[in-house]
């Protein structure tokens, strides 16, 4: 399989095989005017099979609530067909409406243009709590 290299994008490596399709959904690239790859279940030295996606266009993003959803993620950003920065996502300190509130009596239930909210409250464990009634996430 060949797949080109991009000349100023983004590279979206180390995802867990399967996920791909997830952060594409995600980050809605079904709607961008550019090539877009998705690599799925490559050989990987490091994790046996990975995903990865390939951007040709800058997108104006905080790439940063990807490390929510997978935190092993690396992020390459290419200029000019060299890549500029490699970075890991950082878990966000809030995200929203990336994950929807589950508990039936949150007031996001009730109240449908309120956004879904939650706040890191233990980064070793990865764990978000509810803005409004402090129920534990679940992606």
């Amino acid at each position: 399989m060949n797949i080109d290299s991009i000349n100023n994008g983004i590279v979206i490596d180390h995802i867990k095989a399967g996920m791909a399709m997830k952060i594409y959904d995600f980050l809605e690239l079904g709607a961008l005017d550019c090539p877009v790859a998705i690599i799925k279940n490559a050989s990987s030295n490091k994790m046996g099979k990975k995903d990865i996606i390939k951007i040709d266009s800058q997108l104006n993003l905080d790439l940063n609530a990807l490390g929510y959803i997978d935190p092993e993620i690396t992020i390459n950003i290419i200029k000019d067909g060299i890549r500029i920065k490699k970075y890991h996502p950082e878990l966000p300190d809030t995200i929203t409406n990336i994950i929807r509130c589950k508990n039936p009596r949150c007031i996001t239930s009730i109240e449908q243009e309120l956004p879904h909210v939650f706040k890191l409250i233990d980064r070793e464990k990865d764990e978000y709590r509810c803005m409004y009634c402090e129920s534990k996430a679940s992606l």
